[in-house]
């Protein structure tokens, strides 16, 4: 029977749940510090917290960090891996991932998500439903690519960006880190580290 762990047992985390039973994870329970007062999280149970995880590490074939927080996921998934936790990823079953494309350790791909040839994609990232990294994409460890984003060729995204739902990326954009994007920003030029981006860079041209 295939075990996994997910630590983290919130919304996101019931949406990697619902992924991995689709992929065949037979046994599916989450860690979370809200244990024990909070022990369902859905159909599945919340049976213990971080420290429970680490000594039952042995039980499960596979473990995964469910946080929306891009750098409290990336330490933790890290930190897991340090200590020998089998750190896996997740792809649904109706997302495509080109075979010619990296999937770092600990990154979830859902729903209608598309990962196109030569993209690479670090640890511990979310793309997220219906998002899409096209060709030579580099997307750093620790990124969410949420609902509906658009990534054109070549663009990069620093570690632990957050490229908000409904968004677009120009091509060649090199975004840095700690980048928050706004839902449904359109972004044309290059942007440093720790930026908030927001609106949409349109301007009128002559009819």
């Amino acid at each position: 029977m295939k075990k996994l762990a997910i630590y983290g047992a919130g919304g996101h985390g019931r949406v990697v749940a619902d992924t991995a039973r689709l992929l065949g994870w037979q046994e599916i329970v989450f860690y979370d510090e809200a244990w024990p007062q909070h022990q369902k999280n859905s159909i599945w149970s919340v049976v213990g917290n971080y420290e429970n995880l680490l000594a039952h590490l042995d039980r499960y074939e596979g473990v995964i960090v469910a946080f929306g927080n891009c750098v409290a996921r990336l330490e933790k998934t890290r930190e897991l891996a340090r200590l020998g936790a089998p750190i896996i990823s997740l792809v649904h079953p109706q997302a495509f991932v080109s075979p010619n494309s990296i999937l770092g350790q600990g990154s979830v791909v859902f729903a209608g998500a598309v990962i196109n040839i030569e993209a690479k994609v670090g640890e511990a990232s979310i793309i997220n439903t219906g998002a899409t990294v096209d060709h030579d994409c580099i997307i750093g460890p620790g990124v969410h690519i949420c609902p509906g984003a658009n990534l054109s060729g070549g663009v990069e995204v620093g570690e632990s960006s957050w490229i908000g739902v409904g968004s677009c990326v120009r091509h060649s954009i090199k975004i840095g880190a700690n980048v928050t994007v706004g839902a449904g920003a359109v972004i044309v030029k290059d942007v440093p580290d720790a930026a908030t981006m927001i609106s949409v860079a349109a301007s009128q041209i002559n009819s």
